[in-house]
């Protein structure tokens, strides 16, 4: 009986640890999210501080994900190489610091500096935190985890806009920028006293070969999952920078107005997409390991209709039309981080959430911002924001026929 107890408390430990990690490493996600939308909800009083276009707000995030690219294949290298816990707390520091120097810039160029540093610790949280969690969780966890993961994305973004735009009213948007900057270093510290690195599923000195890095371009599996995720990205990416500035101009909303709504809709609509979308595709998985790929394909299509109505439809239909799209672009972010880490080897989580993370980014909402807005500078924002609306169609072929090499699913603890 006595072995039988002391057989279950490294058992126990594990998965304190690992519960741990996820609620740290969710609750860093979610501020990491709060601050990338700060800025949407503030940018229409720093489009009028320093006079630009909409061409140039859109340009901010080109720069920032610019920075966020060039990181990605170095924070891979580095970790499938080295621990991730110290480099977790580097990016959650970094993004924090950045957010407070923003109170001081004084211009333009030095805002694009700014937003670039900050796509530098966005980045390497993003690629560090699904791969350390990989290594606390079997593959038939791993969509619950990630859903669990990714909940933060929707509600990190509602604050984000929702105090964006109401500390933006009452102090300036400067003010709620070192607001943001606040969360990030405390989690960052109880990340670096509290959570612990988990074992690697292989050997931690397993060197990575030219040939096994470039097998990740030969995997259908992984490619149809990050290609359809960068096309979900680039409607996702551009709606949310925008749907603010377009519910000010369309809508007649002031700053606050449409920082709250936006707020609200992406908290209530995409958390609970993204919760009925993770449940979904775990009930599913057990039926076909399809379900990943499928999940995405009808999050995409589905969303196509309720966007149109948004933005061409009658006004009265507007903020429910953008709460159905919400919803349902939300469905499909979970199983899809899922799918990506089954696709591949253990030995290649971090390098290929860094293949992930640059195609999300240079073929996703790298350009999207910028291009409606050089559209909406030539016209006007609704047919700028029509652009998101081809690329959810396109998100859904690349899904619907990636899940023909969908891996099958194993059931086995590896940490």
């Amino acid at each position: 009986m006595l072995d039988a107890m002391t057989a279950t408390k490294p058992e126990r430990s594990s998965r304190a640890g690992a519960a741990l990690a996820l609620v740290l490493l969710t609750g860093m996600n979610f501020v990491n999210y709060l601050d990338r939308y700060i800025l949407p909800a503030v940018q229409e009083q720093v489009k009028g501080e320093f006079r630009l276009t909409d061409d140039q707000i859109g340009s901010l995030t080109l720069w920032f994900f610019v920075a966020y690219v060039l990181a990605s294949p170095v924070t891979g290298w580095l970790g499938d190489r080295f621990p991730r816990k110290p480099m977790i707390v580097i990016a959650a520091l970094l993004i924090a610091g950045m957010n407070f120097l923003t109170a001081h810039v004084q211009g333009y160029a030095e805002l694009n500096w700014r937003h670039a540093a900050l796509g530098v610790g966005e980045a390497s949280f993003g690629i560090f935190a699904p791969a350390l969690l990989a290594d606390f969780y079997a593959e038939d966890q791993r969509n619950r985890v990630l859903t669990i993961f990714n909940v933060a994305i929707p509600v990190g973004a509602a604050l984000g806009f929702l105090a964006g735009g109401n500390i933006a009213a009452s102090h300036g948007w400067r003010m709620a920028f070192i607001a943001s900057a606040v969360p990030g270093a405390v989690i960052g510290l109880l990340i670096l006293f509290l959570m612990k690195e988990p074992p690697r599923a292989q050997a931690q000195s397993a060197e990575l070969s030219r040939g096994s890095v470039t097998s990740l371009l030969k995997n259908p599996a992984y490619l149809c999952a990050i290609l359809g995720y960068a096309a979900v990205t680039f409607s996702l990416g551009g709606i949310s920078w925008w749907m603010p500035s377009f519910l000010h101009r369309m809508d007649g909303r002031s700053i606050e107005a449409a920082g709250t709504i936006m707020g609200t809709i992406t908290v209530v609509c995409g958390l609970g997409g993204t919760v009925v979308g993770g449940v979904t595709a775990q009930w599913w998985s057990k039926k076909t390991e399809k379900a990943m790929y499928l999940v995405p394909a009808l999050s995409a299509l589905l969303a196509f209709v309720p966007g149109l109505l948004c933005f061409f439809g009658p006004k009265s239909c507007m903020l429910p039309a953008l709460g159905v799209a919400v919803f349902l672009i939300f469905l499909g972010t979970g199983p899809v981080n899922a799918a990506t880490l089954n696709a591949v080897p253990a030995n290649l989580r971090a390098t290929a959430m860094a293949g992930q993370l640059f195609a999300l980014h240079v073929l996703g909402d790298m350009f999207s911002p910028k291009l409606i807005g050089m559209i909406s500078d030539r016209s006007d924002l609704r047919h700028g924001l029509s652009a998101t609306l081809v690329t959810m169609l396109v998100a859904a072929a690349i899904f619907g026929f990636g899940s023909q090499f969908a891996p099958k699913l194993h059931h086995t603890i590896e940490a």
